[in-house]
């Protein structure tokens, strides 16, 4: 019998990313919160909105994902090209 290894790290001469260039001003400002579904994820955005709109956010497009284990689809990535800003990733 074989036993095939596989390795699980990431290809080191793949291209580095870096962050997303910050928002000069968060007045006037519209923010995607994208909900991964986890546990705590809506009611931290609950905060993290009341936060924001004290520091001048002017709007929220919050979108839920149907399911955390997959991609976003691509309908809600389409609607959050409307925010200056995108949160997303939040776990348990």
């Amino acid at each position: 019998m074989t036993i095939r290894v596989l390795d699980p790290r990431l290809d080191p001469d793949g291209e580095p990313l870096g962050l997303a260039p910050a928002l000069d001003s968060l007045e006037g400002a519209t923010i995607g919160l994208l909900d991964n579904t986890k546990i705590g994820t809506a009611r931290f955005y609950d905060h993290l909105e009341a936060l924001l709109r004290q520091r001048g956010v002017r709007s929220f497009i919050r979108l839920r994902k149907p399911d955390a284990s997959r991609p976003a689809p691509p309908e809600m990535l389409d609607e959050l090209t409307g925010a200056d800003a995108i949160v997303s990733g939040i776990g348990d």
